[in-house]
């Protein structure tokens, strides 16, 4: 862009060539994207601020943000299709990216509230590993990850409150850094737990994430969570902590376990003084978070929806969330005390070494494996990260490598507050010394899809979504059929169903989600839909037809037409459309 060479519209074009081309393999990594037309514009506004004269530090780059984010333009889903809303601004760093010339694509998926560190617990898919998409991303900044290891953007925004703009990094062969709490503004931002929320990027070396860093460390003054960074922080990596080996769990991974050794080998033999410690009071501050008083903090940001619809909910998501909501003030306090007893641990830590090194994550799994068993699994992925926010430390993901299957293995360097400078200069140093390059990414083709139109109980947030949701159906988005429709809401049915008719006459647009199955996936639900109900062709107002609920004409004997509500959600609240 400085030299003339290429501008922002060429930019601009070619990523969202590349975002079009990886839809075909991963349409999952996305919520939504703004349209070719207003990317360009933006591209076309970039070309004529920099013909103008301005110093735009990140002009034309291409990224992508999490959606917990605001981006004006894009409802905010966090991945929770009833909770989505229309923010009148950007989030507070998107702005900041923006006017330093950089350019939003679109929205990418995420565990559904930031609750997870596997990228499985979505409505709208479960992106995979960029090297072996059986695999999971990471969780649960998965979509902003897999954007960026695509080659679909630079960069991408994603959110850390235990890990997940790190884990998402080392499954993928990036570099993510969680910067030190409040030094980048949340305002704008989806709350998990709002006292540790840090909002994170995902990047392909060190120098993109410090370009980044560059731009979002600033004071907010309506963020009551921002701090200012202090001028300098001095000093550099001389010794660096390093676990001892009989304190660190691999949950079965030789190859994970092979490569950090490797890791630490190399350190040592670059010059740095290695010290190994006591992590025990790190790993004992981390089981806080979802054991302690903090998953309180988790059920308060989602109160409203936890109390008005919690079937709307994930079920994994909300089994760890309604826990939070019976803990007493007492053991908040008792939660209080415990962390400044770790916060002592970890003062004494940093008087000893000036970073520490950990596995990113101890191992990876399959997507099947993690839907199967969604708690224990998701628990061990977060060993080595979930007590970073708790105790105010900044960490710096970055690749150490690659497992047969190709996906990415990773080490962490952690460090007191405000010290991301002296990690990202460390984590530069690593990445020196690694020779392995990434391998290919897995672009087979996938399997066969069949698009299903659902119009009662399994919308998003309703008794039966659970059937979808097992057969990991991915939401494509909400729509509504072409108006020759009517709706029944049938008797004695349960739970409550509605009965969707073709009307030649008298029908209407009703309102419907579009849920993609695997082949397979979609005959198992077929084979368990009851009469009268019956899967039959359903033609939606766009002109696409797919399949959808139809229903026998026994359906609406004794049934109440509801066809004026305009859609089953609207009919149970009570809500006429029209």
């Amino acid at each position: 862009m400085r030299s003339g060479k290429v501008s922002a519209v060429e930019i601009a074009q070619t990523c969202l060539a590349r975002a079009h081309d990886y839809d075909a393999i991963q349409p999952q990594t996305w919520i939504s994207r703004f349209s070719d037309d207003a990317v360009l514009a933006q591209a076309r506004e970039v070309d004529t601020r920099v013909a103008g004269g301005e110093d735009l530090p990140l002009a034309g780059v291409p990224f992508a943000i999490k959606d917990n984010l605001d981006a004006a333009g894009l409802d905010t889903t966090a991945a929770c299709p009833v909770f989505a809303y229309a923010p009148d601004r950007d989030a507070e760093v998107v702005a900041r990216l923006k006017a330093a010339g950089a350019i939003p694509i679109g929205k990418a998926n995420l565990d559904q509230f930031a609750t997870g560190l596997t990228g499985t617990r979505s409505p709208y898919g479960a992106p995979g590993c960029v090297f072996d998409r059986a695999r999971i991303a990471g969780g649960s900044s998965s979509g902003p990850a897999v954007a960026v290891a695509a080659g679909i953007v630079a960069f991408a925004l994603g959110s850390d409150t235990a890990g997940s703009g790190r884990v998402p990094a080392a499954f993928n062969g990036l570099i993510g850094l969680k910067p030190t709490r409040g030094r980048w503004s949340t305002r704008g931002l989806v709350p998990a737990c709002r006292s540790l929320d840090c909002v994170s990027v995902f990047a392909n070396t060190t120098a993109d994430a410090q370009a980044v860093d560059a731009v979002l460390t600033a004071f907010d003054h309506a963020d009551p969570y921002s701090r200012p960074a202090p001028s300098t922080v001095a000093g550099e990596v001389r010794t660096l902590g390093v676990p001892r080996a009989r304190d660190l769990v691999w949950f079965g991974d030789e190859q994970s376990e092979r490569l950090f050794e490797a890791a630490v080998r190399a350190l040592a033999a670059n010059g740095l003084r290695l010290v190994e410690v006591d992590i025990a009071p790190l790993i004992a501050c981390g089981r806080l978070l979802y054991e302690g008083p903090w998953i309180a903090e988790r059920a308060a940001a989602l109160a409203p929806i936890l109390k008005a619809n919690p079937a709307a909910i994930h079920p994994v998501v909300r089994a760890i969330v309604q826990a939070g909501a019976g803990l007493s003030a007492v053991e908040a306090f008792e939660g209080l005390y415990a962390l400044e007893g770790y916060k002592r641990a970890a003062d004494a830590l940093w008087a000893e070494v000036d970073a520490l090194m950990l596995p990113t994550a101890p191992t990876i799994y399959r997507i099947a494996e993690v839907l199967a068993e969604p708690f224990a699994l998701n628990a061990n992925l977060g060993t080595y990260t979930n007590f970073v926010n708790l105790l105010d430390m900044a960490a710096v993901a970055a690749p150490a490598g690659f497992r047969a299957d190709g996906t990415g293995s990773g080490v962490s360097f952690i460090g007191p507050a405000w010290s991301e400078a002296r990690l990202l200069a460390l984590a530069q140093r690593h990445g020196g010394l690694a020779s392995a390059p990434p391998p290919p990414l897995d672009l087979a083709p996938r399997p066969q899809t069949v698009r299903l139109a659902v119009v009662g109980a399994h919308l998003a947030g309703m008794p039966l979504n659970w059937q979808l949701a097992a057969r990991d159906a991915r939401l494509v988005g909400a729509g509504r059929t072409e108006p020759t429709y009517r709706l029944f809401a049938m008797a004695g049915a349960a739970p409550p169903k509605p009965a969707l008719v073709h009307s030649a006459d008298g029908g209407s647009a009703i309102a419907v989600e579009v849920y993609e199955l695997e082949m397979a996936a979609f005959g198992s639900f077929v084979a368990e839909v009851p009469p009268p109900l019956a899967i039959g062709t359903v033609h939606l107002e766009t002109g696409e037809a797919v399949k959808g609920f139809v229903a026998e004409p026994r359906a609406i004997i004794g049934a109440r037409e509801i066809t004026a509500f305009g859609g089953w959600r609207a009919f149970l609240e009570g809500v006429t459309e029209r």
